[in-house]
C-alpha cells in the first residue's frame, strides 16, 4: 500500500539551523514500500528520523508532489549542502505560513477562536501533506 509520508530528524534540523537554513526541515516522500522500515533507514546521514505522519494514498507521483509543495515552501537543494547527499524531498518549512494555513483552515470551519497556535511538528507535516493534496 502506498503512502505520502513526513519525517524529521533533530540532528538535521540542529544542523539546518547552524547553517542558517532554519530548524523546521522536513523530509517529504511517497512509497510503496513500508513507510517505518524507509524511515528507520534514514536519510541525509542521519539515524534519527522520526515518521510524523503518513497517509495512505495511490496512484501519485512522488516528483509530481514535491514538486507542488516547491511551490510554497522552499526544498532545500542537496548539490548545495554535501551533507544531505543527494536526498530528495527535503523542505525548510516557514512556520508563519504553517500558522496562517490552521487559522484559515479554523476560520472555514467555523472556529474562530483567539487562541495561542502553539505549532508542532504535527501541524508542519499536516501542512506539507494537504499542499502536496492540491
Amino acid at each position: 500500500m502506498s503512502a505520502i509520508y513526513v519525517a524529521r530528524s533533530a540532528k538535521l534540523g540542529k544542523w539546518a539551523s547552524d547553517v542558517g537554513l532554519s530548524k523546521h526541515v522536513y523530509k517529504f516522500g511517497y512509497g510503496d514500500e513500508d513507510v517505518k522500515a524507509l524511515v528507520a533507514q534514514g536519510w541525509a546521514g542521519e539515524d534519527d528520523w522520526q515518521l510524523v505522519q503518513s497517509v495512505a494514498a495511490d496512484g501519485l507521483d512522488e516528483a509530481q508532489l514535491i514538486e507542488r509543495i516547491a511551490r510554497r515552501e522552499k526544498a532545500i537543494d542537496p548539490r548545495y549542502y554535501p551533507r544531505i547527499r543527494d536526498t530528495a524531498g527535503l523542505f525548510k518549512v516557514d512556520p508563519i505560513h504553517v500558522e496562517n494555513h490552521m487559522l484559515v483552515t479554523r476560520a472555514l470551519v467555523g472556529e474562530a477562536e483567539r487562541v495561542a497556535i502553539k505549532l508542532k511538528p504535527a501541524d508542519f507535516a499536516a501542512y506539507l501533506i494537504e499542499i502536496a493534496r492540491r
